[in-house]
């Protein structure tokens, strides 16, 4: 769920520095190959405490009813809100079931993402990811970055509201990856622009603030969508799908396949949640925690594989407009809460999670600090 990042800008934080790519000695990810290697590259390793732990215990994560709400029932409604609110303090994860998201669209997003993922890289590179953008293809990053590599695959595409790029996803697809796959992601991103606003509302309420306050902030979101694949890997004790980060957008809408692999990190141990295929994954974002002054959680989460069957979800990040500028509503700001984090646009953090520092625990912290320092 983490939208990836790497420096080559010296006055960057140290850390998205040493992340440096060596151009000499490229590493490909051809998932194909790599799945059946008993030896992984050692790029793939990551550190002896950061690698997966056996069997992490069930995170329990509320169940929250959609229908109701949708439906326009008001206790309904604020019953929904206080679930996600308890969820929002405490970890920042819910679930949500009767979204009103067609389970046809459900079947045929996933049903191109294995065709997508199934063709020979050289077809897949044909939507190859440029360095320092977010939209295309990557294997694993490996252009990107030289040691703790994720083991997957993505394919990422932009998503607006704006009636001049209503079709951008479409277009975007046909360009790169033929007719085959012309309306299936427009039709997907639309339905979770509109299941976002929904979130939205239940958030404002149990925040106590305007209920149509976060809608009408995102109602023109330029939000990102991401096809994620795991293949397995023959030592999944080693390596991580993606490693731990705090997503930097607004909110994460997830759909699972039936593999388990989502991990929390909560109360000081991994957590993981169960798949539901019926329901969605819904998490709080950087992005969201400035804009509920700190109030709601953005939650350490990663992905974990295993070396049998490959893992598929699809993430929907939740972005505002680029000149919105990120403010707490004023029932959130007061001389006990004062302001947490400073202004900003969305369009700045994606560029410093881009360029200049690869997505962890406190991209929001340095971020505030890397603001407030070039406004000083």
């Amino acid at each position: 769920m983490a939208i990836e990042c790497v420096s080559n800008i010296a006055s960057m934080p140290h850390h998205a520095k040493d992340e440096r790519k060596d151009e000499q000695k490229q590493l490909v990810f051809d998932a194909s190959v790599l799945k059946y290697q008993s030896n992984i590259p050692k790029q793939f390793i990551w550190p002896d405490h950061e690698k997966p732990c056996a069997n992490a215990r069930e995170l329990q994560v509320p169940l929250i009813n959609l229908g109701g709400f949708l439906s326009g029932d008001p206790v309904a409604a604020m019953e929904a809100s206080r679930l996600v609110g308890e969820a929002c303090q405490q970890h920042g994860f819910f679930l949500v079931v009767n979204h009103g998201v067609d389970a046809a669209l459900l079947a045929d997003a996933h049903n191109y993402m294995d065709n997508f993922f199934g063709l020979p890289l050289t077809e897949k590179q044909r939507a190859q990811r440029k360095l320092g953008e977010y939209c295309g293809y990557a294997s694993s990053f490996t252009g990107r970055f030289s040691s703790k590599l994720p083991w997957k695959e993505t394919l990422s595409f932009r998503y607006s509201v704006e009636k001049s790029s209503s079709k951008m996803v479409e277009d975007y697809i046909i360009n790169k990856m033929g007719d085959e796959f012309r309306r299936v992601y427009q039709d997907y991103c639309e339905a979770m622009s509109k299941l976002s606003q929904g979130i939205m509302e239940l958030l404002a309420i149990s925040l106590g603030v305007g209920r149509a306050h976060y809608r009408e902030f995102f109602e023109e979101n330029d939000s990102i969508i991401r096809l994620n694949y795991y293949p397995p890997c023959q030592k999944p004790d080693l390596t991580l799908g993606t490693g731990p980060h705090c997503d930097p957008t607004s909110l994460t809408i997830l759909h699972q396949d039936r593999v388990g692999g989502l991990q929390v990190f909560v109360d000081n141990e991994w957590r993981s949640i169960s798949p539901n295929f019926e329901a969605f994954v819904v998490n709080i974002g950087d992005t969201f925690m400035a804009l509920s002054n700190g109030r709601y959680k953005s939650c350490l989460h990663r992905a974990v594989v295993n070396s049998h069957t490959p893992r598929k979800s699809l993430a929907f990040f939740l972005c505002p407009k680029g000149d919105k500028v990120i403010i707490p509503p004023t029932e959130l700001v007061d001389a006990y809460s004062p302001r947490v984090y400073p202004d900003f646009t969305w369009p700045m953090l994606l560029e410093f999670t881009q360029k200049h520092y690869r997505a962890d625990m406190n991209t929001l912290e340095v971020f505030s600090n890397w603001v407030q320092q070039r406004n000083s």
